[in-house]
């Protein structure tokens, strides 16, 4: 009897799955800037987790971008960190600039669940951080480019005359 030994069949190895790397957080100091922004505006605001926070930095940030024109656009942006500078960016110019109590309205509608009031508590939240970060010479600019009433919003007393 003949013993045939079968042919050897090639092996081949196909390498393991080299590890990806890790991926790195983006942006690095701008990430940490963002995440600074939104700490201080969840301490502001008392909210319970900085997802909530962020989230209402975000609507309010959008809202504000549409209002804020020209050159004090332009300084908001890049006093924010750079997230934040997208979102107010982003936003298509308001035909018509709107109260401040309209401002906190509009917003009310933004968030689900809010009332006016709830939704002036996140406005002030958000924009007296934003005052702290942006200094008063651009606070008060950007004051100057919105209508009466918004002084308040940012912290600020609104002690011009009303008209």
């Amino acid at each position: 009897m003949t013993v045939t030994t079968p042919h050897p069949q090639p092996t081949t190895t196909i390498p393991a799955p080299t590890p990806s790397p890790r991926p790195q957080a983006k942006g690095g100091a701008e990430d940490a800037d963002w995440l600074e922004l939104t700490e201080a505006v969840r301490e502001a605001g008392q909210y319970a987790t900085r997802a909530e926070a962020e989230r209402v930095t975000r609507i309010v940030l959008s809202a504000l971008g549409g209002h804020v024109t020209g050159d004090e656009r332009v300084a908001l942006a890049q006093a924010l960190p750079r997230e934040a500078g997208r979102v107010i960016a982003s936003q298509i110019p308001a035909t018509h600039p709107l109260t401040a109590r309209e401002f906190v309205e509009s917003v009310a509608t933004r968030i689900e669940g809010s009332t006016p009031a709830t939704a002036r508590w996140d406005v002030s939240s958000v924009l007296s951080v934003l005052a702290d970060r942006v200094g008063d010479p651009l606070t008060t600019r950007l004051l100057t480019q919105l209508p009466p009433g918004y002084a308040l919003l940012f912290g600020r007393a609104d002690l011009a005359p009303t008209a």
